[in-house]
């Protein structure tokens, strides 16, 4: 039987999104396996709009799921049409969009919120003991989505692991290709572009991650 995995998206663009490598290999490892793939995004504004060119800041108005629908190829759902019941696993890519749309951690730090429709999407899979997939920046927000206490990785970024700890999570160091369990909340992290220099070596602990994901939807 194919499980069915929910893939959460933050917009498009590594500055200002999700990480388009990332979300790229997490989709490809989990049609390789031959998963049952929806995406979805929260129906919000971008903080703000980034020149991957130039780096600079534009004087643009985007909607981050207007422009994760670019990786999604179009076939997406708000998050709010997530219901937990239809999925096995869930798995969240990186970008700085996971720390400027799905949360204001890239400004708040340790004081951060979780967008409430995001937040409560992951908190329904982590009750309903299915296992969930964070990567690169994404898990500095475990702690808001599963409460303290809970092991994690961004790989060995002092600032971003001293962030988790103070949140109250666990932080483990890991390199790229590797990925970290937490066994009693079936949460699995990996580092990707928090240390990756090359897309094959965030594609290495990518493919762990969505392997160990659904090996877990079989306990």
């Amino acid at each position: 039987m194919h499980k069915k995995v929910a893939v959460i998206l933050s917009g498009c663009g590594v500055y200002d999104g999700a990480e388009i490598h990332e979300s790229v290999i997490t989709l490809l490892r989990l049609d390789q396996r031959g998963a049952q793939v929806q995406c979805f995004a929260p129906n919000v504004p971008q903080l703000h709009v980034v020149d991957h060119y130039s780096g600079d800041e534009m004087d643009q108005q985007r909607n981050v799921l207007v422009e994760a629908a670019r990786i999604a190829r179009g076939n997406i759902k708000d998050v709010r049409e997530l219901h937990v019941g239809e999925f096995d696993a869930l798995i969240m890519p990186g970008g700085f969009g996971v720390a400027k749309n799905l949360s204001d951690f890239a400004i708040s730090g340790v004081h951060c919120q979780v967008q409430a429709d995001v937040q409560a999407a992951v908190q329904a899979f982590a009750k309903a003991g299915k296992p969930v997939g964070l990567i690169c920046i994404a898990p500095a927000l475990t702690a808001k989505l599963f409460g303290p206490g809970v092991t994690c990785t961004i790989g060995n970024d002092h600032d971003t692991a001293a962030a988790i700890a103070q949140m109250g999570a666990v932080h483990q160091e890991c390199p790229v290709d590797e990925i970290v369990e937490d066994s009693t909340h079936k949460l699995v992290s990996t580092p990707a572009y928090m240390l990756a220099q090359s897309i094959s070596q965030a594609a290495a602990g990518i493919n762990k991650l969505v392997d160990r994901v659904l090996e877990l939807t079989q306990q």
